[in-house]
């Protein structure tokens, strides 16, 4: 089939775990390996509706894409940072011990925002899952705009 003639994939979350991990700043739920979208015959992951690879870099670049359209600042590298502190690069990450999960309100995703702060930043033409990557990225981002004038400027939990 030729390349335009592809029916584009919608981006997929892995929901399959095998362990819980707790670092002191979050709880992971890790996914079993070889749970991707790419099939175990060597074909090309899947890619999100937008095009990008559904994998870290393609969420930042497709949210850096969105926050851009949207006037959000930040940098890939301020995300990617921010990432990594506070999941790991982890998308189905999820805090169960802090105040807020005692609250009954867990820190989730990439950027571990809490559902009343993703509902109030929600950035139009994302998910609405606070697992979805690119949607966690990109309300975070438009949180942190306001909270600290970017995502860049964030260098510890928010």
């Amino acid at each position: 089939m030729p390349a335009a003639a592809q029916p584009r994939r919608a981006r997929t979350r892995l929901t399959r775990t095998v362990a819980v991990m707790c670092t002191g700043a979050a709880v992971f739920a890790l996914p079993l390996l070889g749970a991707t979208s790419a099939s175990a015959a060597g074909t090309t992951p899947a890619t999100t509706v937008a095009g990008y690879p559904n994998n870290l870099d393609g969420w930042i670049r497709e949210s850096l894409a969105i926050m851009a359209e949207k006037g959000i600042p930040g940098t890939y590298n301020g995300i990617y940072r921010n990432i990594m502190r506070e999941s790991s690069g982890n998308p189905n990450a999820i805090n169960l011990w802090d105040s807020n999960a005692a609250k009954g309100t867990p820190s989730k995703g990439l950027l571990q925002v809490i559902d009343p702060t993703f509902a109030a930043y929600h950035v139009a033409g994302t998910s609405y899952d606070p697992y979805d990557p690119v949607a966690n990225i990109t309300a975070a981002c438009h949180y942190a705009q306001h909270r600290y004038g970017s995502i860049d400027n964030v260098f510890g939990p928010y």
